[in-house]
Order: C-alpha cells, then structure tokens, then sequence
C-alpha cells in the first residue's frame, strides 16, 4: 500500500477515504490512535490515505482533483479578515466603555 493522501486531520482523511471508495477504489486511513496520543490538540500529519499500489496513480489524480476545487488559502484568508475586524471593533467598543465607566467615577 502507498500513502496517497496526508491529512491535516482525521475528518479530512475520512472525506477524502469516502471520496475515492466513491469512485472503486479501496483505501484504508490509517493513523488514529496516533493522533489520539495527542489528546485535544488537534495534531496533524499523522493520519495518511492509503491505497493499493495499482490504484496509486488514479487515486492521486482524484486528490489532485478535490484539492484544487477545495482551495483552503482563500476561505481561511477571509474568515481571519473577519475575525480581526470583530475583534478590533470590539477591542474599541471595550475602550469606549472603560473611558465613560471611568469618566463617570
């Protein structure tokens, strides 16, 4: 068997597991309880994609596929653009409340 797909984490590695037994190809996800080990952390690299060696080119042509139309930098880019607005206006909001609590004593 050969490694056709490193996940990030063990959901991803069970998306992609159900996306090539879609197309027939047997597949295995190895690496659970090594990411177990790490408790609430959240590690990653540990959980592998593997399939057999004849299905190795077709199965990487599949992830190929699903990594190009998953494309991740740009979802995270805009949702970490969000989260530091929110919490520039809300580092603001808490300074204007501390000033009038303040100026109020």
């Amino acid at each position: 068997m050969q490694i056709a797909y490193r996940a990030r984490d063990l959901a991803e590695a069970h998306i992609v597991a159900g996306l090539l037994q879609s197309r027939g190809i047997e597949c295995h996800v190895g690496g659970h309880y090594l990411q177990g080990a790490m408790g609430e952390i959240g590690a990653a690299g540990f959980t592998n994609v593997h399939v057999e060696d004849e299905d190795y080119v077709l199965a990487r042509t599949l992830v190929a596929e699903y990594e190009s139309a998953n494309a991740p930098e740009s979802a995270s880019a805009h949702g970490e653009d969000r989260a530091n607005r929110y919490a520039t206006w809300f580092l603001l909001f808490l300074a204007v409340v501390v000033v009038v609590l303040f100026g109020a004593l």
